[in-house]
């Protein structure tokens, strides 16, 4: 019984350390900032919906490597009339060319390090449109 203050001074330490991600970040303002990646043909429709690609972009390329790469099926998609290669540097990279203001943003973001590039050549950066 005489160690209640030990036990509950550790557990009020464990609570606060275990709770600060979540008060400093609302306590900075920082919980609701969101990356804003920058595209450099705006105007162009992209083959998924934009909250679709934000979610499951990286599926959609690593089924796209092993359909191409892997088993050998090249045959384009067809979205919306529209012909698209299964290329992440023939289709993707003529509206996202500017690796640094539109993949890194929101991969920094995130802390995740995709492995595109093992294999891929980096894209020539060009200018973007704000968007």
């Amino acid at each position: 019984m005489h160690d209640r203050m030990k036990i509950l001074g550790g557990l009020a330490l464990f609570i606060i350390l275990a709770s600060f991600p979540v008060w400093y970040a609302h306590s900075t303002g920082k919980a609701g900032v969101v990356p804003d990646p920058k595209l450099v043909n705006a105007g162009k429709e992209c083959i998924k919906s934009k909250a679709y690609m934000r979610e499951y972009h990286m599926s959609m390329l690593d089924e796209w490597r092993d359909e191409v790469i892997r088993d050998g099926k090249r045959d384009p998609v067809m979205v919306a009339g529209v012909e698209y290669q299964k290329s992440l540097s023939g289709t993707c990279m003529k509206c996202h060319a500017n690796k640094t203001d539109f993949c890194d943003i929101c991969h920094n973001y995130l802390g995740v390090s995709p492995a595109c590039w093992d294999c891929h050549n980096f894209p020539k950066e060009q200018k973007h449109e704000t968007r």
